[in-house]
């Protein structure tokens, strides 16, 4: 693998390494626990919930590159579907698992380049994993800091 495959492939398994890892201090009763609600302010949503929400992005695009579906996966990423910690570690392993078969389609950097409708218009697929990766990292952000709202722990450092 080149140096820019390698950075990307590190950069996402830095993504499931940090959720996991989050996973692992969040207590079982807090994973769905929001902060408290500030009127006029923008809803929360839960440090399970955002972690999810991390994976799925992931999830969307080497689904897409794969298969050509961009399907959303929101419907089967609720908390009602993957309502404890051992169901959302058991899917961050098929996320992980889609990425690792995306990333066996790429033989060198030269194929980021190619375009591909994704979903309705042609991007190329550099532009594609850092669109993934800025909304995976924003969501994970997201998690730790509701983490830091509703937990005594300082952030863990990754």
């Amino acid at each position: 693998m080149d140096a820019i495959l390698s950075a990307f492939d590190l950069e996402f398994l830095l993504v499931d390494t940090r959720s996991r890892e989050l996973l692992t201090r969040i207590p079982a009763e807090k994973l769905f626990a929001k902060p408290r609600e500030i009127a006029g302010s923008m809803g929360m949503f839960s440090c399970g919930e955002y972690i999810l929400r991390s994976a799925a992005m992931v999830e969307k695009t080497f689904g897409g590159i794969t298969t050509r579906l961009w399907d959303d996966p929101f419907e089967w990423t609720l908390p009602e579907k993957l309502s404890d910690r051992e169901s959302i570690i058991r899917y961050l392993d098929e996320v992980e698992e889609t990425r690792k078969n995306g990333f066996s389609f790429f033989t060198s950097g030269a194929d980021l380049k190619k375009e591909l409708p994704a979903p309705e218009k042609l991007r190329s697929i550099i532009q594609i994993l850092l669109d993934t990766l800025a909304m995976a990292n924003h969501f994970q952000g997201r998690a730790f800091a509701v983490f830091q709202m509703i937990s005594d722990e300082k952030l863990p450092r990754l």
